[in-house]
């Protein structure tokens, strides 16, 4: 069954450097997307628990990275109007669509980072 971009009404080929499926296959691939996504999986957390939560990101890039998923439509954004004002990020369903896929990618490299590491010794 082919999938077809509503835009174009070509099919979705992220083999193809003109469809739009590429650009999003880059947003989804990133390192940040991926720990944001999984550390969403759980249930909404605010700006500065994921920023604890996601060692070694900086603020410039957690922003830039949600900004991303709230346009793609993976993250819902709320403030709340308090003093100072309280965001907090959730996934919508779209984005809860991508936590098996994200999950398992975890999975799968915290299982075989020793082998990994290995491989990389040997070289």
């Amino acid at each position: 069954m082919s999938v077809y971009v509503e835009s174009s009404g070509l099919p979705a080929d992220v083999y193809s450097a003109k469809c739009p499926t590429r650009e999003v296959l880059d947003h989804i691939a990133g390192k940040w997307t991926v720990l944001i996504v999984d550390a969403l999986a759980d249930g909404t957390l605010r700006y500065t628990a994921l920023l604890r939560r996601i060692d070694g990101i900086s603020q410039k890039m957690l922003t830039q990275t949600l900004r991303q998923l709230e346009a793609d439509g993976f993250v819902t954004r709320t403030v709340h109007p308090t003093v100072p004002p309280q965001v907090e990020y959730a996934l919508t369903p779209l984005g809860h669509s991508l936590r098996t896929p994200i999950a398992a990618l975890r999975e799968w490299v915290e299982a075989h980072i020793n082998d990994i590491e290995r491989a990389r010794r040997a070289r």
